[in-house]
């Protein structure tokens, strides 16, 4: 179905004009990309067949989609919606000329034919290059010529927007967005001639990246948009790109231990390494988005805004005890203000860093000290090499697990945390065998495939090797095989699950090389022996404490397509005990405790505080109003702050520029350091364990004092 636009938004969009006189055309035309010097780019013949075996190759994921008119709508949108997922640059005539593809993109894809996919994607290039060079212009005109003393507004959400009509509506966006842009520059405190000189340098080399896009570029976002219908881990990956990811499964990459993705024109933060450089510098956050990369530590800060992700990519790269400098637009903050800049020292992240480790610490209760043991699980590995070596003292998370249990019997502790947080899982061999020391024998993950056969792992070893009470602490960044843990430890009930809902990532993918690049895709999913799915909803915990990610951005339900959450015949096991007792008992104890602790208060105060960022779907273009709303902000987070501090005995900050000096120094601590105490998730998580043993003990006393 053609798009239309209701009546009132086309006489909007054609009474539509620009402040500040500026304007070109009133009509758009479709400039040919010769005229604009741009290359016309054609598929290849190894991209027609890579495509053809792609579809094959797909008819074996775990999900059976069809490819027919339906699927056909579907990649067409997607497309549109990767390349132009603001729509800022496309016009409503572009979106009518493409209608004629919505349905016959399912026919191109069999057959290979490709040039309706380029057709589209150098009608883009030719508009991307329209809205530089627009830029460039105004920029040209002089950045004085912006009034910041009008009240103006820029939508800042405009996933829902309308294409605009003409090319004058779509040229009042362009100019609004380039105030915003200069608006944000003023606010860090840069004079126009500096403005002036830096956007013009960024958007300079847009254009000549623009240039630079090949028909890889072109091919690698439709088939993209093709391979995602099916689930957002199934992916094409060009040579190039196909060759970075072994080099990140290798291990081998030095840098800063983040996972990137594209995002808009921007570079956004998917997770960071648990342990990795990044993760141990304690600033970046996933959902940031990287807007400058600089070298050393006082290198210029490239901008990095447009820039294709292997290329940002390549310059976050670098040698081991190098400095990269990161400016970045902390997530859900709506941006209104300046950047932050992050320092951050490359390393490779080790083995042993990677590795389970241990601590020790005590909570009093009523007159009564209990020992509380610490397992630290950061990844699920092993060392295949070694293993395979025949290396008797090869390294894996089960091992060095059953080394530390022995060592905290030594210690002779009341109870365990198995703290998963930020793990995003592994092995699965190693999840199936730490699951298994603590449990006698049993399943512990069924994993079903595309043709719907079922595969039960089993426990290999009938010892157990720890049976006390026990505490597994995760959140919304434990994933994989820190589900299949987690929810085999609930389903069980041998442990207390702890924490905030998890990822949930619950399938299974394979690599498939191609003769043009290699094909992602899923072909199984993972099931808990309660016959439930890890997929999409992931583990719900028992005890739910507050969440610090937002699900709404991080998290497989976040992603457009996951795969949905199901159930399948549950397989027979035994659980340890009937039902854990008390349930609403221990979440009550916990929801008092916290009420009153002072880390608990300053995690509410600051999720609130974000929460109100992110309601935000405009921002001003006024510079005294964006000015007042800056101010009152870092006034809002100054407070919450010195009230944390107070509360915890420390010297409260000046103002908000020593508070972000002190607080990037104090992030810089390697979080090892941190005591447990100064942990509130993982001290809150040993006073529920020391809450469940109390229950246990009052139980088995037939004792009502609780």
């Amino acid at each position: 179905m053609a798009l239309n636009l209701c009546k009132n938004k086309l006489i909007h969009a054609l009474l539509f004009t620009t402040l500040a006189g500026i304007s070109l055309a009133t009509v758009a035309k479709v400039i040919p990309a010769e005229q604009l010097n741009l290359q016309e780019l054609t598929p290849t013949e190894d991209q027609r067949l890579a495509t053809v075996n792609m579809v094959q190759l797909l008819r074996r994921h775990y999900e059976k989609i069809p490819l027919n008119d339906q699927s056909s709508v579907k990649i067409f949108d997607r497309y549109l919606e990767n390349l132009d997922p603001d729509r800022r640059y496309f016009l409503v005539q572009d979106i009518n000329a493409f209608e004629k593809y919505r349905h016959k993109l399912d026919n191109d894809l069999k057959t290979g034919n490709l040039r309706h996919a380029f057709e589209i994607f150098n009608r883009y290039q030719a508009r991307v290059k329209q809205h530089l060079l627009f830029n460039l212009k105004l920029l040209k005109r002089g950045v004085n010529r912006f009034n910041f003393a009008i009240k103006e507004t820029l939508e800042t959400d405009r996933k829902n927007a309308h294409w605009s009509v003409t090319h004058t509506e779509q040229q009042s966006l362009w100019r609004k967005i380039l105030k915003d842009r200069i608006l944000r520059l003023k606010l860090a405190g840069k004079e126009d001639k500096e403005i002036a000189k830096l956007l013009t340098k960024r958007f300079n080399n847009q254009l000549n990246r623009l240039h630079q896009n090949n028909n890889e570029d072109a091919y690698q976002i439709f088939v993209n948009a093709f391979t995602q219908i099916y689930d957002p881990h199934t992916q094409y990956f060009s040579p190039r790109r196909a060759e970075n990811f072994d080099i990140n499964m290798s291990l081998k990459l030095e840098g800063i231990g983040a996972v990137l993705q594209s995002e808009d024109e921007y570079t956004k933060v998917v997770r960071l390494v648990n342990k990795g450089p990044a993760d141990k510098a304690g600033q970046l956050k996933p959902a940031d988005k990287i807007v400058g990369v600089g070298q050393g530590t006082d290198g210029d800060i490239v901008d990095v805004i447009g820039w294709r992700l292997d290329e940002v990519v390549e310059l976050i790269r670098g040698k081991k005890d190098t400095i990269v400098r990161l400016e970045v637009l902390p997530s859900g903050s709506n941006s209104t203000g300046p950047g932050k800049v992050y320092s951050i020292k490359r390393d490779t992240v080790k083995l042993e860093e990677q590795s389970a480790q241990k601590k020790l610490f005590s909570i009093k209760e009523k007159g009564k000290s209990f020992k509380v043991g610490i397992i630290q699980i950061p990844t699920f590995y092993i060392d295949f090499k070694s293993a395979q070596a025949g290396d008797p003292n090869y390294r894996s998370t089960t091992r060095d697990v059953k080394r530390l249990l022995k060592e905290l019997e030594k210690e002779k502790i009341d109870g365990l945390v198995i703290d998963l947080r930020n793990n995003g899982g592994g092995s699965l061999q190693e999840a199936n065998e730490l699951t298994g020391l603590f449990i006698k024998q049993g399943p512990t993950v069924v994993v079903k495939d595309s043709f719907g056969r079922v595969d039960t792992q089993e426990d290999p070893d009938s010892s157990i090797y720890y049976d006390g009470p026990m505490v597994v602490l995760v959140n919304r960044l434990s994933a994989s095989a820190s589900e299949i843990f987690a929810g085999a430890m609930q389903d069980y009930r041998r442990a207390l699950v702890v924490g905030s809902q998890t990822f949930g990532k619950g399938t299974v993918q394979s690599i498939q090389p191609l003769n043009h690049g290699q094909l992602k895709y899923t072909l199984a999913k993972f099931y808990r022996i309660s016959g439930q799915s890890t997929q999409h909803q992931g583990i719900m915990p028992d005890i739910h404490f507050p969440a610090v990610y937002n699900t709404e951005e991080i998290g497989e339900s976040s992603l457009p397509d996951a795969l949905p959450w199901d159930t399948i015949k549950p397989v027979r096991h035994t659980p340890y005990q009937a039902s854990i007792p008390e349930m609403m008992l221990l979440q009550k104890k916990h929801n008092q405790r916290i009420q009153s602790s002072p880390d608990f208060i300053y995690i509410q105060d600051q999720l609130n505080y974000q929460r109100e960022l992110e309601k935000q779907t405009a921002i001003s273009l006024n510079e005294k109003q964006r000015q007042d709303e800056l101010k009152q902000r870092q006034e809002q987070r100054l407070s919450i702050e010195n009230i944390f501090r107070k509360a915890k005995g420390k010297n409260v900050y000046k103002d908000y520029s020593d508070f972000e000096k002190i607080a990037a120094e104090e992030s810089q601590k390697e979080q090892d350091d941190l005591p447990v105490e100064d942990d509130a998730y993982l001290f809150e998580a040993g006073n529920v364990l020391v809450d469940y043993i109390q229950l246990k003990h009052r139980i088995a006393a037939n004792d009502n004092v609780f």
